[in-house]
């Protein structure tokens, strides 16, 4: 696997740290616990997009690009980190804002879409469910040029095949670090959605030969149409680097912590991210990384990571989305 021949931005400095949680570990009193920290991951608020960006915005500037445009939900983390990484090379950014639950994007709420407005978006459009997205993008690219300008659009969560090699490199970092560590993984669990940081990193790790599973943790789709995702942009990914594709039964998505759809608050979710952060200090997302972590603490708690495993869970940010859903993550005893 030799990614040194794309080009790539880079906005972190070194690797993300790989962290134990002692505190949790002992609380499940199952498997051992590690965390990959990509919530750590530079440009603002960090997050797994960063990785992904990396590679596009290279892409970017080499087609002579001064203008990036991306679509996201409300909260969309990476709408926020697309907007830091023009702001970092001093390019100009639009945003279309899918609204995939009615009712849900205001323009005056807290989280990311302050952060939209604090570094300053172009334009930021919000468009109903089920709109055309890519229609939507190339709209915004025809009136860029009629400007006089070039602009590059980048797929929601900037997962295609370029962006996923962010976390192809991912899982060769992970794999160093382990080596150092001399910690050996059974498993990582990683949130599923638009599949790019899943599919990275699994051919990443099915490129290495490394021999550990990944186990995705949904948090839109049903567990048959994420993984069919997955797979083939695992497989594109794998052809863009020349590399083996993971077999369609190494993909696995689990769908039983979506709850009621995408970005909707769940019991499990509330209560996976109170208890990380009072475990171990550690903040999580209420979109993707609480579900993920409520689907991570029940595999846990009913056994099927059992004592004598070591799991890796890919923090994959988000906390500055958490503002927004203050309301629903509060202790009611003390509202």
């Amino acid at each position: 696997m030799n990614l040194a021949r794309f080009a790539r931005r880079r906005y972190t400095p070194g690797f993300t740290s790989l962290e134990p949680m002692p505190r949790l570990s002992a609380a499940l009193g199952g498997a051992e616990l590690w965390i990959k920290r990509d919530d750590l991951l530079g440009l603002a608020g960090g997050g797994n997009k960063t990785r992904k960006l990396e590679f596009l915005v290279a892409d970017a500037i080499a087609q002579g690009c001064d203008t990036l445009v991306t679509v996201g939900a409300p909260q969309s983390n990476h709408c926020r980190l697309t907007l830091a990484a023009a702001a970092r090379e001093g390019l100009q950014c639009r945003l279309v804002i899918e609204e995939r639950v009615p009712g849900t994007y205001r323009t005056n709420a807290l989280g990311n879409n302050l952060l939209f407005d604090l570094m300053g978006a172009e334009i930021i459009r919000n468009v109903p469910p089920g709109t055309d997205l890519g229609a939507e993008m190339a709209a915004e690219v025809a009136a860029v040029a009629a400007l006089g300008r070039k602009a590059y659009a980048i797929v929601g969560g900037g997962s295609n095949a370029l962006g996923a090699l962010g976390y192809a490199a991912c899982a060769g970092e992970i794999m160093a670090q382990s080596f150092e560590l001399g910690v050996a993984f059974d498993r990582i669990v990683v949130a599923s959605g638009s599949a790019g940081t899943h599919a990275g990193l699994l051919t990443g790790l099915v490129a290495l030969n490394a021999g550990v599973p990944v186990t995705g943790i949904n948090v839109r789709r049903p567990q048959a149409e994420q993984e069919a995702n997955v797979h083939k942009l695992a497989v594109a990914t794998a052809e863009l680097m020349g590399t083996p594709a993971p077999a369609r039964d190494a993909v696995v998505a689990l769908d039983r912590w979506v709850g009621p759809g995408y970005s909707l608050p769940t019991a499990d979710m509330v209560a996976a991210v109170r208890l990380l952060a009072q475990s171990e200090g550690i903040l999580l997302d209420p979109v993707y990384t609480g579900k993920a972590m409520a689907g991570f603490v029940a595999l846990v708690r009913d056994g099927t990571f059992a004592a004598g495993q070591r799991m890796l869970f890919l923090h994959t940010g988000g906390s500055p989305s958490l503002h927004a859903y203050a309301d629903d993550l509060r202790d009611p005893a003390l509202n």
